[in-house]
């Protein structure tokens, strides 16, 4: 029972310690002060909710339909390449950079933004859905505590992603700071919509 609990806190550890466009996104909301709990919530939630579907089947339906790989793939790339193109936009207003004083998106504007780097992520279905999935599923009856042991380190990270981030933003005033942080998101974001560009080009080669 706790070496399963363990496996799946370990391997969903490993799979979103990794950077990428959701732990961007949390960050640099974290350093604004903008609603970093709530975004942490949303992110744990999400992710224990693919994590239980892929367990309970939906990871090998997913995998077997190419339509459906394919969709989430474009769809990716279409908002990743948004999401970078925003952050490229606001590296060069300085007025912006502040984590004090900026205009706070409203509640409803943060879900929304929240869901859409989780979800319109294809990356987050073949780490989540389909690897988590497979191999928790292989558990059986106990394949509940590989997906407590991998929610457990999802609550974690993205609750100690969040308000290390709170934690940071006073070290991160200077206009500077803030310019190479929105850079450096904006290169993820690229880099990551490339790769699902690429990744779609070696399926049709």
């Amino acid at each position: 029972m706790l070496e399963i609990y363990l496996n799946g806190m370990l391997l969903s550890g490993g799979l979103i310690i990794a950077i990428g466009s959701q732990n961007a996104f949390l960050l640099a909301h974290g350093l604004r002060r903008e609603s970093p709990v709530l975004i942490a919530t949303l992110c744990a939630v999400c992710d224990a909710l693919l994590i239980l579907a892929g367990v309970m089947g939906l990871g090998t339906l997913i995998q077997s339909s190419n339509t459906l790989l394919e969709l989430a793939r474009w769809a990716g790339v279409v908002y990743l390449t948004g999401f970078g193109l925003i952050s490229l936009r606001r590296s060069f207003k300085t007025e912006q950079l502040k984590a004090e004083g900026q205009v706070q998106k409203s509640v409803r504007a943060i879900v929304l933004s929240t869901l859409a780097v989780t979800l319109l992520n294809p990356h987050v279905y073949l780490d989540t859905v389909i690897l988590l999935g497979s191999i928790g599923a292989q558990y059986g009856d106990q394949r509940g505590y590989f997906v407590l042991g991998a929610v457990t380190a999802s609550l974690i990270w993205f609750y100690g992603l969040g308000f290390g981030a709170v934690k940071l933003a006073p070290l991160l005033s200077r206009p500077l700071a803030w310019k190479i942080i929105d850079l450096v998101i904006c290169l993820i974001m690229f880099s990551m919509a490339l790769s699902l560009v690429q990744m779609d080009l070696v399926h049709i080669l």
